[in-house]
Formats: C-alpha cells, sequence, structure tokens
C-alpha cells in the first residue's frame, strides 16, 4: 500500500471548500498516450489506488508501462469505538490522495488504443470518483 515516508504534521484539518474546486495542476497527459481523468472530488485511499494499479498491470503484460500521477499524503484519522466526548483526536487510520476535478489519476503507453480503453475502463471501476478515457490527440 502507498504511504508517506515521513510528513510534516501527523493529524491534519480536513479542510474546507474540498468539493467546489477543480484541478489546476495534473489536469494533462505528461508521461503517456492514454490517461484516466478524474471528472468529480473524492478522497482516493490507498487500497482504491493498489486495487486499480492491478487492474492495469493484468492487463499490460509485460508489454507497456504505467504511471501513477496520484499519492495518499492526507491522513485521516478515527477514533476508536466508545470514546466518549472530549477525549481528543483520535489517531491517524489511512491515508487518502485528494483528487479534484480533472485530475489525470493513471497514465498508460506502450499498447494498443483498444486494450488501454478497456484497461483504464475496468480500472475505473475500482475508483471512488467518476472517470472518463483521455488521450494523445
Amino acid at each position: 500500500m502507498l504511504t508517506p515516508k515521513k510528513v510534516k504534521h501527523r493529524k491534519w484539518h480536513k479542510g474546507r471548500g474540498r468539493n467546489i474546486r477543480i484541478a489546476s495542476d495534473k489536469v494533462e497527459l505528461a508521461f503517456g498516450s492514454y490517461g484516466l481523468k478524474a471528472v468529480t472530488p473524492a478522497w482516493m485511499t490507498s487500497q482504491q489506488i493498489e486495487a486499480a494499479r492491478r487492474v492495469l498491470t493484468r492487463y499490460i503484460k509485460k508489454g507497456g508501462k504505467i504511471w501513477i500521477r496520484i499519492f495518499p499524503d492526507k491522513p485521516i484519522t478515527k477514533k476508536g469505538n466508545e470514546t466518549p466526548m472530549g477525549a481528543g483526536k483520535g489517531a491517524v487510520d489511512h491515508y487518502v490522495a485528494v483528487v479534484r476535478p480533472g485530475t489525470v489519476l493513471f497514465e498508460m503507453d506502450g499498447i494498443p488504443f483498444d486494450e488501454a480503453k478497456k484497461a483504464l475502463e475496468s480500472a475505473a471501476y475500482k475508483l471512488a470518483t467518476v472517470c472518463k478515457f483521455i488521450h494523445q490527440a
């Protein structure tokens, strides 16, 4: 699973206005010829990213290359069951990647168009956001 080696602050605030802005970076294909772009905002867990990566590697069969453009670096905390109010913030449970609409999540290259489209659309089922297939013109 993807987790950061070190973070500047162990526990973060949730943040406000997290579903209203569109992406300003990672909006174009940078490495591969085909990509998967987010249409709706979401928090992607490292488990979801890993599940999508496994689907993609099953399709390329040592013929292509995959780039993962997002990384889960935001810590999400969770308090234990039956913990009383006022007992402080919970411990870090998992990490998420903040995905805004327009972010390119995965890129692929080295396989035919129809296989890449099928692979990326299959991987989109594993993710917490609505995605669309994109390619270089």
